[in-house]
């Protein structure tokens, strides 16, 4: 019998393809195509019209690097808002910390919590039915608009800029999140593989550059995400968190450590260092 294999055409050029143990859900009537299938390498693997979005083998490097870079950058962060993040992987890395009061998760498609819940608990684990979460199913970009709540922290968890996600990356968003942000307020997001996707940078720097006082971008590799290290948008309200020492860091991770398996006070530093041709992106 010949192997099934999954294959992700997100780039007309390239390709990345998976072999497939077993299918175990696939649907196309919600608001989403959706598909979850387990594989030898990755675990469970869960794709959203056609692209790969969570893989239970990797989501670990998205999930901490978004979540624990900023609050130990913050050094005091209480609430947060996850924007997207239907598959609560977020809320489960932000909610390790018991300085958290308050999480948010805001997300249009109740059906893709609901999927998560039931087929990829692991990623989660739990934090939907923690007794700090909130869920809003509701339009994200509509939500920052009209909230009058301010938050430490806000992650925007969404798909690229093309689709339902595209809204999520436009300069009325990120106006709206620098309201909603206290004062040393961090919002951070995933931005794409610079490499292929350079316009996505250049185009979040200049969209985010007049409503923050300061602006950049920090690095991660994440398997899935093929064509080299993910950029992930960093934009706060203030420039001291992102100035934090390595030793400050440290001192941070050390008072409430979590546990991580990416995740660590001296790649935090590190991960703002930027590849030559990543600088050139976001040029003023």
């Amino acid at each position: 019998m010949t192997p099934a294999w999954y294959r992700e055409r997100l780039y007309d050029h390239w390709q990345q393809s998976f072999l497939v143990s077993r299918e175990l859900y696939r649907s196309t009537d919600g608001l989403q195509d959706i598909v979850l299938f387990e594989t030898p390498g990755f675990g469970r693997v869960l794709t959203l019209d056609g692209v790969i979005q969570v893989t239970t083998g990797d989501e670990f490097v998205y999930h901490e690097m978004l979540a624990h870079l900023p609050i130990y950058a913050h050094g005091a962060v209480r609430t947060a808002c996850v924007v997207g993040g239907g598959d609560g992987g977020m809320l489960r890395e932000i909610l390790k910390h018991p300085g958290i009061e308050q999480a948010v998760l805001v997300e249009i498609d109740g059906a893709v919590v609901d999927f998560c819940r039931e087929y990829l608990p692991s990623v989660s684990n739990g934090a939907f039915d923690d007794p700090r979460t909130e869920i809003i199913i509701t339009d994200g970009i509509e939500f920052m608009r009209a909230t009058d709540r301010k938050f430490d922290l806000i992650v925007v968890d969404s798909t690229d800029p093309i689709g339902p996600g595209e809204v999520l990356f436009s300069e009325a968003f990120y106006k709206d999140c620098a309201r909603c942000l206290t004062d040393e307020g961090i919002v951070v997001n995933q931005n794409g593989v610079p490499f292929l996707q350079g316009d996505e940078v250049t185009q979040t720097y200049r969209r985010r550059k007049p409503h923050f006082a300061d602006v950049g971008f920090f690095l991660a590799a994440v398997p899935t995400y093929v064509g080299g290290f993910m950029a992930l948008g960093w934009a706060s309200k203030s420039p001291r968190p992102r100035a934090e020492s390595v030793e400050t860091l440290r001192a941070r991770f050390l008072a409430a450590p979590v546990t991580t398996r990416y995740y660590t006070p001296e790649l935090h530093q590190a991960a703002f260092a930027l590849p030559k041709f990543v600088q050139d992106l976001i040029k003023d």
